[in-house]
């Protein structure tokens, strides 16, 4: 159940923080000592209430003051609202906000267009004009002519329903589509006749995580979903036993067909893909974020046939990319952290048989697909992205020309067609489409946006530095041409680190504002993610994931070294799992940064895997219920290991409809930072209202949120916005 925020005792909050405002700001106070100035300049914080709650766990005696926040009550709810007022009180009284924000809407008003896809005689994209709340998804056929099959836009008034998934029939007639509200994870899936529009009376409910996929025949769509919340708090309650459906087109959810369950394997998650040709149910079978699963496979070409456990040892990763009837293709880590790709024969499929087509390199493969009889696989080099093709027999036919240094996104393609597309774009540089054919062997432009800069303007570089164990970990830096290194640059520090999640470079028209404001925007690829295949991935992992804050707190000590900035110019911003991290960065190394922005994290190690999809991440983290776990996440949790003493502005950021990093992560932390916090630096709250983890956002939350954490970094840097930001 949503948070239904009230009102009470608004007024009251934000005359106190004026004046606590007012304190802070004065340049007229007499001169104290610096204890004293930290104390008589503390903002006056809205009252948390505060237990005694202890619980001793595997022999540790852990105190969690905070554990009411975990419920949804009304007095939970108004002190989200007092602490929802008290952070936009604070971001209000910051000046000329209102030019970032004009800067980042100019940057963002341009043309978008997806790279295409194609079912039948249809091609489909998205596409926005601009300012668009959400993307339209459109269509055009033989004639050439496009129209609009599903807008998003006018789903709700704000902006907030978002579309989460299609799934075209494969003849191109029928849409399927999920939508999500306020950013939640969960999903109902519709259907549209795309040639009348008008809308099915089918609907499915309760999926979360899954995709619908047809069959072959356009007659219905497999899919996977959970039983409703047992509990009835559908942003909280934890999620187990997902199962496979199918639902016939023109028949009621209540009789969809229940084609595979493992009752007793509760954690077990379903991937789920219909082969080519149609002549396969595959099932790719996950527990939790590990990236290792199994793979099972069922023949839809007889009826009564079974699931058949191809791979049952969860051993490696193992990534379907296509068949040859009986042969199936794979992407694989078995024995090659890097990746490589194998074919197994079904018919004979002892691991002794499985054949190696593309071998083990030096440069971990980011993606795979079999695009007219061939292997077209990406590659990361160094975190940027390479291109290449390959015979079915393994034989490398060329390497695709890239336009600069930057990410590939792709290819896209089917098994089918002479040609793929693919997206190139870097931190300067906007996504541009291409498409690649395979008759002439080149790639031509298909869609490049006009944004409002100058990409010649700009530096994109990448550094390399060396962590506290000697590792050597890659980092990108963009700014604007003509920056000095004088240690005086304001520099955003983004991270992630973690879940094999590689942060290779990708445009975005609010950081392009950021440079033009004179900053500097940083990102090193932390241990914890693919960059370098999955033994960097597992560097970051369990008891090592104290490797990813060291590794960060390293690219921050190597920007203040090289003379890019210093400690009262260097903000650290982290989303998600990356919120983890700056939750890590303030309790461990606060004298490094002058702002911290941990957004929708993780920030209690020890119950995280007791909300929604927590659990999942214990493939990941590990638990706090297995008492070889257990020390590691207590030596790290942030929650947990915030003491009295002086941090820096931290403005922590969630939404109350966050059903995947719940928000009582933020809300414990938040209270426990304002509690301990000894110096004059803010401790504030950014709460979004209709808003989730971060998927399906509309363009004007988005554009406020960057402008708020500019506007943050800005005041906590000691600097005045001004009041135009020039190109």
């Amino acid at each position: 159940m949503a948070l239904r925020f009230r009102l009470a005792k608004q007024g009251l909050l934000v005359a106190t923080l004026g004046m606590a405002l007012g304190a802070c700001q004065s340049g007229n106070a007499p001169e104290q000592n610096s204890t004293e100035q930290a104390s008589a300049n503390k903002l006056v914080y809205p009252v948390t209430q505060k237990d005694d709650l202890v619980e001793t766990i595997h022999g540790v005696t852990v105190a969690d003051p905070y554990r009411h926040l975990e419920a949804n009550t009304p007095e939970t709810e108004a002190w989200v609202k007092e602490q929802q007022a008290f952070g936009q009180a604070y971001l209000a009284k910051i000046p000329n906000k209102q030019a970032v924000v004009d800067r980042i809407t100019e940057l963002w008003n341009y043309e978008k267009v997806s790279a295409p896809f194609e079912n039948g005689d249809n091609q489909f994209y998205y596409r926005n004009d601009g300012l668009q709340a959400q993307s339209v998804l459109y269509v055009k056929g033989l004639d050439g002519v496009e129209k609009p099959v599903l807008d998003p836009n006018k789903l709700s008034a704000d902006g907030t329903v978002a579309l989460s998934g299609v799934a075209v029939s494969n003849d191109g007639k029928i849409l399927a589509y999920g939508v999500s509200n306020s950013g939640s994870d969960w999903q109902q899936w519709q259907f549209v006749d795309i040639a009348t529009g008008k809308k099915l009376a089918d609907e499915l409910k309760w999926i979360k995580f899954s995709s619908a996929v047809w069959d072959k025949e356009n007659q219905g769509v497999f899919y996977a979903r959970y039983d409703a919340p047992a509990g009835g708090d559908v942003l909280a309650d934890v999620n187990f036993n997902q199962k496979v459906y199918y639902h016939k087109l023109g028949t009621d959810q209540r009789q969809d067909l229940l084609i595979y369950e493992r009752p007793q394997n509760k954690d077990w998650g379903f991937g789920i893909e219909v082969s080519e040709k149609g002549e396969y149910l595959l099932l790719s079978i996950s527990q939790g974020t590990d990236k290792r699963n199994r793979f099972f496979y069922k023949s839809l070409f007889e009826p009564k046939s079974q699931v058949v456990e191809l791979i049952l040892n969860l051993e490696a990763e193992y990534e379907f990319l296509g068949n040859d009837g009986s042969v199936f293709y794979f992407k694989t880590d078995l024995d090659a952290p890097n990746g490589k790709v194998i074919a197994i024969d079904t018919r004979n499929s002892d691991k002794s048989q499985w054949q190696t087509i593309i071998p083990e390199s030096t440069d971990p493969i980011n993606n795979v697909a079999i695009i007219n009889d061939h292997l077209v696989v990406s590659y990361l080099h160094d975190v940027l992205g390479q291109l290449s093709i390959y015979s079915m027999g393994g034989q490398k036919r060329q390497d695709v020309a890239l336009p600069g240094q930057g990410n590939v996104a792709g290819p896209f393609g089917k098994a089918s067609k002479d040609y793929f597309y693919y997206v190139f774009n870097s931190y300067i540089q906007p996504e541009t489409t291409y498409k690649f054919d395979f008759k002439t062997a080149e790639s031509s432009v298909i869609a490049k946006p006009k944004v409002s800069f100058n990409p010649d303007d700009y530096v994109s570089e990448q550094v390399f530095y060396h962590s506290k164990d000697g590792t050597r970990v890659p980092m990108m830096l963009s700014y604007k041409k003509g920056l000095v290194k004088n240690g005086q640059n304001p520099t955003l520090l983004y991270a992630y680190g973690g879940f094999a999640i590689s942060m290779t470079p990708r445009f975005s028209p609010a950081n392009i504002a950021w440079l033009d404001m004179g900053g500097i925007y940083a990102v090193p690829s932390l241990r914890g993610g693919a960059e370098y295949g999955e033994s960097w991935h597992q560097a970051g992992m369990f008891d090592k994931k104290q490797n990813v804050f060291d590794d960060y707190f390293a690219a921050a000590e190597y920007l203040v070294s090289e003379k890019y900035t210093n400690s009262t110019k260097l903000g650290a911003y982290g989303r998600s799992n990356g919120g983890l991290l700056m939750g890590a960065a303030v309790t461990q190394r606060p004298e490094l940064f002058a702002a911290v922005l941990p957004a929708v994290g993780v920030l209690d190690m020890l119950r995280f895997h007791k909300f929604t999809i927590g659990w999942a991440w214990t493939s990941e983290y590990g638990s706090a219920d297995k008492a070889d776990q257990f020390p590691a996440l207590l030596a790290y949790s942030p929650y947990h290991n915030v003491k009295a003493q002086a941090y820096p502005a931290t403005m922590v950021m969630t939404a109350d409809h966050d059903d995947r990093v719940v928000p009582l992560h933020s809300f414990k932390f938040a209270a426990m930072l304002q509690d301990k916090q000894q110096g004059a630096e803010p401790v504030i709250m950014r709460i979004e209202s209709n808003a989730g983890h971060g998927a399906g956002k509309p363009t004007a939350m988005k554009i406020d949120e960057f402008a708020d954490i500019y506007s943050f970094l800005w005041q906590s840097f000691g600097l005045t916005l001004p009041q135009t930001i020039a190109k």
